[in-house]
């Protein structure tokens, strides 16, 4: 089974890139998505991002020598410890010591049996390549590394099947030198490093580091278990694994990580397939550069979990613009505050890279205290399952976000999706969020890897979020989609469930929102209503009710035919509701009903098929313009000033404080009711 690369294993997969004058599509709707140019008609400016696409063959190349399994008696020296520390050696290249101590000096395969209380394998052959196999061995060393690789053009290391092997070191280590630093694990290695077999290897760092390799860590398969006070499994230049790889980390520190930043092409993660159970007291996969995945079955848990995460205080603008803390809690920091906060704890983040991170497939449960996936730079999801619980983002890049593919469930989250710049443009993802559900324009929130900030940025300092295919269910106690820029939207499918409270909307953009093409529902509280902008090219129904209704109370709108074009179920207590869609056309008249039931299939509230039944009419209207506002008494005009882009409609309609433009609350602190509804105007777009 020998491969001359690893795409041998696997397929490269062709990834999304943020230029973009393409994106990859999923399902009916889809478009190119443009991060360049939002709308043709509009000239929205917005930052051109560049990632790297990643492929597996061109960040590490597997040769022969790494699938090498093979050893012959006749060929191979044999070294057999005893527990008396002491070891015999039959064959050439290597010597046994006194106190335990067997040195490897010259090419070729050695064959590793038997037990060592205390003493150490060396391994010292410049350039030329070792060939361990891991015969049934147990090594361990009371004060340095059992097994300890000094110098080596390559070494494998072979787990020989139906074996069980086991190094492990003491909680101290005596260096010669005072200053010396190394080694710091039990399996350490100065050389590559390259793991294969069917056999099992459990290493115990009971002083600092597990399994270190200070150029690169290879593991083609075999069964290996790491406990470590500290980091359990290292690769400085890069750390890659095969589909035939089992991975079990517990450790202190890190997981699995790749340290190099100095150097090009180096610090990264490359994983195209296998099994990773992970609980870390910090990052559980952590790069310096890139993290790429493929494959894989990942069971990551950092930080104690999501219990464990950090307690956040919603930062909401309404009364006087500032940002409103909940009774008894302190301001969330900003700024250089938060950054300096971020420094000062611990990183538990399940995976994270310093540039960029693609993941193109595999299988994942993470609970993480911090962000489950971070980039400093950027971030592209293209396929693979993800289940997510987070005590802090689900999904964060401080340059841009790109989902392209894939099923990504956000069970828990504060902020969902978090970027300067996200793209949207295939795959199935579902967000519950504390706070915002999507966040375009959180960038860089003061993390960093190793204490150094992502290198991408955004030079234009411009933000945008863009729609181009996919389907997405966000249910947000805060704003639903939040952008800090604008928001265009041309296929897919949005559902949004929003905040309850009149301080936060289902939709919050500063700029424009261009609506040229698919499906977006967007339900909530109504004093901080935003609707698409009336620019669009596509219509779009804003309603609000004259008092909020409970969850699950079902919205139809249908056309004077009794066409559906939408019904839906919002899951939580709403009183305004925006629907765009396609079939929706300007001099056409359409009903609202509000309860009833229907017998479609349900999926987030959102049904399709089946018959209606039972619901109350509450208005009827013709669409003139791009954007309709309704309440119960017809189309009414939202007043002028209520927001930028599409406008923010009042409290239904009528006049109230704008974010950051005075207005007092209630001397209670509570949050107002929706005032009184807008006047009726049964021909007039809301300006």
């Amino acid at each position: 089974m020998k491969k001359t690369k690893l795409k041998h294993y696997i397929g490269v997969i062709a990834l999304c890139t943020v230029l973009l004058a393409s994106a990859c599509s999923n399902g009916s709707n889809n478009t190119a998505a443009s991060v360049e140019t939002a709308s043709t008609d509009q000239q929205t400016e917005t930052a051109a991002v560049a990632t790297t696409e990643l492929s597996m063959d061109e960040l590490v190349e597997f040769d022969d020598e790494d699938y090498n399994i093979d050893w012959s008696e006749d060929s191979s020296t044999k070294i057999v410890f005893s527990a008396t520390s002491s070891a015999s050696v039959t064959g050439a290249g290597a010597a046994a010591g006194e106190g335990g101590l067997v040195s490897i000096t010259e090419a070729g395969t050695y064959v590793l049996s038997g037990s060592l209380n205390d003493g150490q394998l060396t391994v010292n052959v410049p350039d030329g390549t070792v060939h361990l196999v891991l015969n049934g061995v147990e090594l361990h060393d009371n004060d340095s590394a059992p097994l300890y690789i000094v110098e080596a053009g390559k070494v494998v290391m072979t787990l020989q099947e139906g074996t069980e092997n086991k190094l492990s070191d003491g909680t101290n280590y005596v260096y010669a030198d005072a200053t010396a630093e190394e080694p710091n694990a039990a399996l350490y290695s100065k050389a590559d490093l390259t793991i294969n077999g069917t056999g099992k290897l459990t290493v115990e760092g009971n002083f600092n580091n597990g399994i270190n390799s200070r150029d690169d860590l290879k593991l083609v398969s075999g069964t290996i278990a790491v406990k470590a006070v500290d980091d359990g499994v290292l690769g400085k230049d890069r750390v890659a694994a095969l589909e035939g790889a089992t991975l079990t980390v517990e450790a202190g520190g890190d997981g699995v990580k790749a340290t190099n930043a100095e150097e090009e092409g180096k610090g990264i993660i490359a994983i195209g397939g296998g099994t990773f159970d992970i609980t870390s007291g910090n990052d559980a996969l952590q790069a310096e550069t890139s993290l790429l995945v493929n494959g894989g079955t990942f069971s990551l848990i950092t930080g104690g979990g999501s219990v464990n995460g950090e307690t956040h205080v919603e930062e909401r603008g309404g009364w006087g613009g500032g940002q409103q803390a909940a009774p008894g809690t302190a301001s969330t920091a900003t700024g250089t505050d938060a950054a300096a906060t971020e420094e000062e704890s611990a990183s538990a983040k399940a995976l994270k890279a310093g540039t960029d991170i693609q993941v193109g497939g595999g299988k994942f449960e993470i609970d993480s205290a911090d962000d489950s996936v971070h980039s400093n730079g950027n971030l592209t999801i293209a396929g693979g399952e993800l289940m997510l619980t987070t005590g802090d983002d689900g999904v964060h890049a401080d340059t841009a976000v790109t989902i392209a593919g894939g099923k990504i469930n956000i069970t828990k989250s504060y902020e969902g999706i978090e970027g300067s710049v996200i793209t949207l443009a295939g795959g199935e993802t579902t967000v519950t969020a504390s706070d915002d559900g999507v966040n375009v324009g959180g960038g860089n929130d003061g993390s960093s890897v190793n204490g150094r900030a992502g290198q991408n940025t955004i030079t234009d300092g411009t933000h945008m979020l863009t729609i181009t295919g996919g389907t997405y269910y966000v249910n947000a106690t805060g704003d639903g989609l939040d952008s800090n820029g604008s928001i265009a939207m041309s296929g897919g499918t949005v559902t949004v469930s929003g905040p309850t409270n009149a301080g936060n909307g289902s939709l919050d953009y500063d700029g424009t929102f261009e609506m040229t093409g698919g499906y977006l529902i967007a339900a909530g509280s109504s004093g901080m209503v935003q609707s698409t902008s009336d620019t669009s090219t596509q219509q779009s129904v804003l309603m609000t009710f004259p008092q909020a209704l409970e969850a699950g109370t079902m919205v139809r709108l249908e056309d004077s035919e009794g066409n559906a074009i939408a019904t839906v179920a919002p899951a939580k207590t709403f009183q305004s509701i925006m629907i765009s869609s396609p079939d929706l056309k300007q001099g056409s008249t359409y009903t609202i009903y509000s309860g009833g039931s229907s017998t479609g299939t349900g999926t987030n509230g959102l049904y399709e098929g089946g018959e209606y039944t039972g619901g109350t009419k509450v208005v009827s209207f013709e669409i003139t313009s791009a954007v309709t506002w309704v309440n119960e008494s017809g189309v009414t005009t939202a007043q002028s000033g209520m927001g930028m882009g599409g406008g923010r409609g009042g409290m239904g309609g009528g006049e109230r404080p704008m974010r950051g433009q005075g207005g007092q609350p209630p001397a209670d602190g509570s949050v107002p009711e929706a005032g009184p509804q807008g006047t009726t105007d049964t021909g007039t777009q809301a300006q």
